[in-house]
């Protein structure tokens, strides 16, 4: 009897674990392709024409700051040039420009919350006009599909076409 009961529970068993749904597979993880993401955001700075550019005055010792990171950033060494974009900024810490470009160091670093920060910082303090403009906004377009956050996403695509402002009529 002792058998019989033990195999009922083992029939009983089979016939459930059969029944029962399996779990979907894991998704895999989808990492966001940097190096497009990058090439949009420089790309909209590029592509940007407006009639209007503020370019800021700038200390020599951030301008070497920058050309070192700039340095470092093509070996591919990405935290030191954040190192020496965080030293800039220690000098110029509202300095748009930099904030933009250590927010695109922090997108080769798929740090997609610092590069949103600074972006957003950078726009809030910078020029609503031309390239740094639509450099700030592609910025935050990308962080958001990143992120899938589609109101960070809808706002800077709203934003963007304010960058541009064409020449006056002179005629």
């Amino acid at each position: 009897m002792m058998k019989n009961s033990r195999f009922v529970y083992f029939a009983a068993a089979l016939a459930l674990a059969a029944c029962s749904e399996r779990a979907a597979p894991p998704q895999p993880v989808v990492k966001p392709d940097t190096s497009s993401a990058l090439s949009n955001i420089r790309a909209a700075g590029k592509q940007f024409d407006s009639s209007v550019e503020v370019h800021p005055l700038r200390d020599p010792a951030v301008d070497g700051l920058v050309d070192q990171a700039h340095k470092l950033e093509a070996q591919q060494q990405f935290a030191p040039a954040l190192d020496k974009v965080g030293e800039a900024l220690k000098i110029a810490p509202n300095a748009p420009d930099l904030l933009q470009y250590q927010a695109e160091l922090y997108v080769e670093t798929n740090n997609w919350n610092g590069a949103t920060a600074s972006a957003q910082k950078s726009y809030d303090l910078g020029p609503k006009v031309g390239a740094l403009c639509a450099k700030n906004l592609q910025t935050l377009i990308e962080a958001g599909n990143a992120q899938t956050n589609q109101a960070l996403m809808t706002d800077a695509k709203q934003k963007m076409a304010s960058c541009k402002v064409p020449a006056p009529n002179r005629f």
